[in-house]
């Protein structure tokens, strides 16, 4: 097994791309911390796993949750080997000159600010034991402009530069952090907007882009690159931004 008493925290793992990484991780041996802001979800999720894993209700852009989250691993699990932070939320593909203050401090509080406040949380964790391995899962839009809104893009270049950072500074410790700058999965993350309050007209713009895409990936695709960022079999990997999209942004 892969991940064999390793101790694992996955965000957003009631559905799509979390769910398909708790679940290989469970079967590879790994103990796993699944975390979800819809408690019902995430409770089924685990009784469908099975195995050493734990539920936990958290909205990872709260910051007492988001530590709760990473703590539940120490002290369920007695440490925390892997952090893979996955939850996230859409924008509505609206330019910085449409955007609104909510949809920015929303979309930026999830997809940013949740990782942070798990990474600084889990970091000094992973350090006193010699060292772990995080893996945020972030977007072509976090290398690119074409493909989702001022806020989601911005989110996901951010998530990039926190990966970058973390990477160096503790490169000589034992910590890796790597993203994925995923393209097209076949997910609910639509489910986090309101579709009837999208940009049409930035819609339109974007569409170019978004008509070069090869094909839609499976949560499954995503899980298995996970697994493999997160195992001792990519322990000279640090500081990545691996893209996992058909080769989308090879157009």
């Amino acid at each position: 097994m892969r991940l064999k008493d390793k101790v694992a925290v996955v965000t957003g793992a009631a559905s799509g791309m979390g769910l398909a990484i708790a679940k290989l991780f469970v079967a590879e041996g790994a103990k796993v911390v699944a975390a979800d802001w819809h408690g019902d979800a995430i409770a089924a999720a685990v009784a469908e796993i099975g195995g050493s894993i734990v539920a936990v209700t958290a909205d990872v852009s709260q910051q007492e949750q988001a530590e709760a989250m990473v703590d539940k691993a120490v002290s369920g699990f007695g440490r925390i080997d892997i952090l893979v932070n996955n939850a996230g939320v859409m924008d509505l593909f609206q330019s910085v000159a449409d955007v609104s203050n909510d949809t920015w401090r929303r979309v930026l509080s999830v997809n940013l600010d949740g990782p942070m406040f798990a990474m600084r949380r889990a970091v000094p964790l992973m350090l006193a034991q010699g060292g772990g391995s995080i893996v945020n899962v972030s977007s072509v839009a976090g290398v690119g402009g074409g493909s989702a809104g001022a806020a989601y893009t911005s989110s996901k270049h951010a998530l990039n530069g926190l990966t970058k950072s973390t990477a160096f500074q503790h490169a000589k410790q034992g910590l890796r952090c790597n993203a994925i700058a995923s393209g097209g999965v076949t997910t609910n993350i639509m489910q986090s907007v309101d579709a009837t309050k999208l940009d049409q007209a930035a819609l339109g713009r974007i569409g170019p882009y978004h008509a070069a895409n090869p094909g839609m990936l499976e949560p499954i695709d995503i899980a298995n690159l996970v697994l493999f960022l997160a195992s001792d079999e990519s322990r000279y990997i640090n500081g990545a931004i691996i893209p996992a999209d058909m080769g989308w942004r090879a157009a």
